[in-house]
């Protein structure tokens, strides 16, 4: 009998290490699960019907499910039905709904329908809907035991999601028409409470309406995301009292939502101007806009790093493309030590050049302003640094959207972020010019400065901190005739040559003398014999600081190009026109490589997991992505001060 009890496996034996994935149950409810040994294989007994279940993964999930029904929204056993049969019409289907939670006072009247898969399945939300459409049950809920999707079924074919389930007090109307606050956002946080992602809700918003909408979802799913961060900047900032919250669907009809809608989203571009043209409104039609608003409903956009609206708006961004080179972002893990290792201060300016959704001058100004993404206004300091001292440049119109309403919000109402070709600046419109003109290097000599007036060539940036595009190279003889780097002979110029070369020379343009960047290139450049001159060419005109190598997982899913980050200080040894670096021929470098991306081979982040496989969290409740450049960013300034690198002592 002993040798028998220790062949028992134990629940996370049996999930195969996905035991994790079990998030949205207390460690106690797992505890109290029983695997006992019958026939040879492990068993479970049902909470409900005290029945003995093959403990199955998904068996598990179910078993769990139950005891939350039964001690968390206080159902009695008597009102659960196990593996009820479902009917379409007259004929009995030949599955089985996992739980039913019958009507109080009509027995075997479905009230809520709960389909159970097993940790990280994400199928079944068809079928789940399919048995609320026969059995007429007016709430479904999904759960693989990370996350749950609650739905109301309103009509026929028509579900929008529910923020929870009532319990055995409430009826569903009471769960609508319950007054929502920030405080209940904080607290039932779908991104913090089932460690799910936005980009997998903006996946169930697909399922449910958007890939059928007929609609842009990138466009749709920004507005509503503005419109979103808008109420709860005003619930922390116009009804500090009250704190309520008018981005949430509750007992609305469609036409009341969509009007309550429109009211943030006007309100959104009179508080954060410049992101949408004038007129610009919701296209989703009423049911639908019901539909995503309910998804959305329960995600707390401020207070993160940002990721995870970066997660979402990549994914949107590139099935936009519609199999075109899509464009993808910076992991913030990488965007962070670079930041760490230049050390930006309130007095400098800060530039990318190919800003993308500009998490490098973003996250430039968490680090100034030495804390995260809150929905409370900044001080006036920090607005001051926001608003006057932060640029970006990017040519993709909707990565300047996201970049200019990130950075608008985070300046409270002002962004240097323009659109445009940093390539080629001669194409520039007049809003870049006159963005950029207070930048412009000036010079001694009148016709030297009036040049660069005219061209915008150099600038007197502090930092620069940039991820340009790999892909492509630039064939255009009017652009290419601009570089040093296309140069061919005395007076010719090559045919093509790879983006990133031309600007790896446009990013020496944008720095004053003594300025520094981290530019992260293909590792190619590095090492490649045919990109000698390229490597002379920097050495020639700064300092290299560091070389760090990232891992070949670091841009999957994306791409599996190998990349190194390089840092750099521009030569300078005249004080007053910039941070001092005289010129030397002999100095060390500090060599660097992560060996812990954040990313596995798929391409999916790789967080940090406790002693008891349970994942670590941040501050702010969000699981923490397991890599190795925190280290190496510290790693870093420790060896500057030794070095004597005044960045590093605490100032340029």
């Amino acid at each position: 009998m002993k040798r028998q009890q220790e062949t028992i496996p134990t629940v996370e034996e049996i999930l195969h290490g996905t035991a994790y994935a079990l998030t949205i149950f207390e460690t106690s409810d797992i505890q109290a699960l029983r695997v006992f040994d019958k026939g040879g294989k492990p068993y479970l007994k049902c909470f409900a019907t005290d029945k003995d279940r093959p403990a199955k993964p998904e068996e598990i999930v179910r078993q769990l499910f139950i005891r939350k029904l039964i001690d968390h929204y206080g159902y009695p056993k008597d009102r659960l039905r196990i593996e009820k049969e479902v009917y379409f019409g007259s004929t009995v289907h030949e599955k089985k709904a996992d739980i039913v939670v019958i009507e109080k006072d009509t027995p075997d009247t479905p009230f809520i329908i709960v389909e159970c898969k097993k940790p990280k399945r994400k199928d079944g939300l068809e079928q789940l809907k399919s048995y609320c459409n026969a059995e007429g049950a007016p709430i479904g809920l999904w759960t693989n035991g990370s996350s749950t999707i609650g739905l109301h079924r309103e009509e026929p074919n028509l579900f929008r999601e529910l923020p929870d389930i009532p319990t055995s007090r409430q009826t569903l109307a009471d769960l609508l028409t319950k007054p929502w606050t920030i405080d209940d956002l904080d607290r039932e946080n779908i991104l913090v409470r089932e460690r799910t992602s936005l980009k997998d809700v903006i996946l169930n918003m697909e399922d449910l309406v958007l890939a059928n909408a007929g609609v842009d979802a990138f466009e749709e799913v920004f507005k509503l995301i503005y419109a979103k961060l808008y109420d709860e900047w005003a619930a922390e900032n116009i009804a500090r009292r009250k704190r309520k919250l008018d981005f949430r669907v509750g007992g609305a009809t469609a036409k009341e939502f969509t009007e309550r809608i429109d009211t943030l989203f006007k309100a959104a571009m009179a508080q954060w101007g410049g992101v949408f043209v004038e007129g610009e409104r919701m296209n989703l039609e009423p049911d639908h806009l019901k539909v995503c608003g309910s998804a959305l409903e329960r995600v707390k956009l401020f207070n993160s790093n940002l990721s995870v609206i970066d997660e979402a708006f990549e994914y949107l961004s590139i099935k936009a493309a519609k199999g075109e080179k899509g464009q993808y972002f910076t992991p913030r893990h990488i965007i962070d030590m670079c930041v760490s290792m230049l050390r930006p201060t309130d007095e400098e300016y800060v530039v990318d050049t190919a800003a993308g959704s500009c998490g490098f001058t973003v996250h430039a100004i968490f680090h100034v302003w030495k804390h995260f993404f809150t929905a409370k206004r900044p001080t006036e300091p920090e607005k001051e640094y926001a608003r006057t001292k932060v640029y970006g440049i990017d040519f993709d119109p909707r990565s300047v959207k996201i970049a200019r309403a990130l950075n608008l919000i985070a300046g409270d109402g002002k962004s240097n972020v323009y659109r445009a070709n940093t390539l080629d600046p001669k194409m520039w419109a007049e809003d870049t010019r006159a963005g950029l003109r207070p930048r412009l290097r000036r010079f001694k000599d009148a016709d030297e400065h009036r040049r660069n007036q005219e061209q915008f060539r150099y600038f007197d940036f502090d930092v620069l901190l940039t991820n340009p595009p790999f892909a492509g190279d630039i064939k255009d003889n009017r652009i290419l005739a601009q570089y040093d780097l296309a140069k061919k002979g005395k007076n010719g110029v090559e045919k093509a040559v790879g983006r990133d070369i031309l600007f790896i020379e446009r990013n020496f343009q944008f720095l004053r003398p003594g300025g520094r960047a981290a530019i992260v290139l293909p590792q190619g450049r590095f090492n490649n014999s045919g990109d000698e001159a390229i490597r002379k060419w920097i050495a020639e005109r700064a300092r290299i600081l560091a070389v760090v190598g990232l891992h070949g997982n670091t841009f999957k899913p994306h791409t599996g190009t190998k990349t190194s980050v390089l840092f750099i200080q521009t030569w300078n040894d005249d004080k007053k026109a910039g941070p001092l670096n005289p010129k030397q021929d002999d100095y060390p470098v500090f060599l660097a490589t992560s060996e812990k991306p954040g990313k596995d081979n798929s391409g999916d982040y790789v967080y940090v997991y406790d002693e008891k496989n349970a994942p670590k969290l941040d501050s702010h409740n969000h699981m923490i992505v397991d890599h190795d450049l925190d280290e190496i960013a510290a790693a870093f300034v420790k060896w500057g001060k030794e070095k004597g690198l005044a960045f590093c002592e605490g100032g340029a």
